[in-house]
């Protein structure tokens, strides 16, 4: 795929929110074209079905991650606080685009319908390879230990950040956090020192 012109981008940020909104079966490109004020025919002309915007709709969101990732493993500063970045970043952004996860989660799970998502999986595999350079690169340096799952490491990072916002009731009360500014705050600030400070663990400790 390559990069999508200003319309594009509108369409797909539409479909997102419809998609999120009411699901997949529940959205169609009719109501698409009715909240992005154009014509059904121009959807058909950029993506050609909805399963196709679907598809560039995930792509649109993951593809810039790996420059960031390629740009964390560049830079002059140790693996521990490569990856006190990487996490703090794979947090913000799973927080901002929580629309799309939403809608992934429930697609590859219920594999109700033929969505080529091997764009997804491509990108998904080449940011885990980046993530194996810089745990590497510590092991080289002697500050990560040997044996280290790396594909075990983002449904970690993932997991810890969606457990807590899908019971964000719960922990809004346990940790008083009375408004959702402050329950954003916590996730970007205590959650996610207290995931890096998990990672960490596991890869500088022993077992």
């Amino acid at each position: 795929m390559t990069a999508f012109n200003e319309k594009q981008i509108e369409i797909l940020q539409v479909a997102e929110k419809l998609f999120a909104e009411v699901g997949y079966d529940g959205t169609s490109i009719r109501d698409i074209a009715k909240v992005a004020n154009i014509n059904i025919a121009m959807i058909s002309y950029y993506f050609g079905s909805k399963e196709k915007l679907l598809e560039a709709l995930v792509f649109h969101r993951i593809s810039d991650m790996q420059l960031h990732l390629e740009n964390f493993y560049q830079e002059s500063i140790s693996p521990i606080q490569k990856m006190d970045k990487l996490i703090d970043f794979y947090i913000r952004r799973i927080n901002s685009n929580r629309c799309i996860y939403q809608i992934l989660h429930f697609e590859l799970s219920n594999k109700k319908r033929d969505i080529n998502l091997d764009t997804f999986t491509e990108v998904k595999n080449n940011n885990l390879k980046l993530m194996e350079n810089i745990i590497k690169e510590g092991q080289t340096q002697g500050l990560f230990q040997p044996n280290v799952t790396v594909a075990l490491i983002p449904p970690i990072i993932i997991g810890s950040f969606i457990h807590v916002y899908m019971n964000k009731p719960y922990y809004q009360k346990l940790f008083q956090l009375d408004t959702d500014e402050a329950f954003e705050n916590y996730i970007l600030t205590t959650l996610t020192q207290h995931i890096q400070k998990t990672i960490k663990a596991l890869l500088v400790y022993e077992n």
